[in-house]
């Protein structure tokens, strides 16, 4: 599977200009993948304040694009200080693009940044019921800890080398020129 495109879509690093699109994503989530994103239930208020936070912090985001629009989200929240050594990775994936390998693919990303910033620890909570994340979590070797009906699986991340930074930078450039081409076609298609 190729780690960019996934059944015609393409993974890239989310910019501040797609905090719409992150916002849009995540109401999009029906109430189960919204309750396993955020550990029970919120209301659409709850969403709007979450996005216009979480873009003012140290957060690393990856999303699944698939004809412009968002349709999944890897999130890597350093925890503590600037050069914190532990973060919290979190998944949103909307229902029809689950299953397909994609949450793969977005944790090997959110590793890579994971490692690339000195994080040596990644904490992956979820709730006791959300089976493909435990699975997602124990396919690298993830250790679980169940804790009042919520799981816990901790991840150490290696340190960074010349050739991790390079495949981020890569990675990101080839996003970066994706995002452009995409707001240019977006741009020529409404005049």
């Amino acid at each position: 599977m190729n780690e960019s495109q996934i059944d015609g879509g393409v993974i890239r690093k989310l910019w501040i200009g797609d905090t719409n699109a992150y916002r849009d994503h995540l109401l999009r989530l029906d109430p189960e993948s919204r309750r396993n994103r955020f550990g029970g239930g919120v209301s659409d208020e709850f969403i709007h304040r979450y996005v216009e936070v979480s873009r003012g912090l140290e957060s690393v985001l990856h999303g699944f694009f698939v004809a412009g629009a968002l349709r999944g989200v890897a999130e890597l929240r350093p925890l503590g200080t600037v050069f914190a050594h532990e973060a919290e990775a979190a998944f949103s994936i909307e229902t029809p693009w689950q299953s397909l390998g994609l949450g793969g693919v977005l944790l090997e990303r959110t590793l890579l940044a994971a490692r690339n910033r000195g994080i040596k620890l990644l904490h992956m909570a979820c709730l006791a019921d959300n089976r493909r994340m435990q699975q997602l979590a124990l396919k690298f070797d993830a250790e679980l800890t169940f804790d009042f009906g919520s799981v816990v699986g901790e991840v150490t991340a290696p340190h960074p080398t010349p050739l991790s930074l390079m495949r981020e930078m890569i990675a990101d450039s080839h996003g970066f020129a994706t995002a452009m081409l995409d707001v240019q076609s977006r741009l020529l298609r409404a005049v």
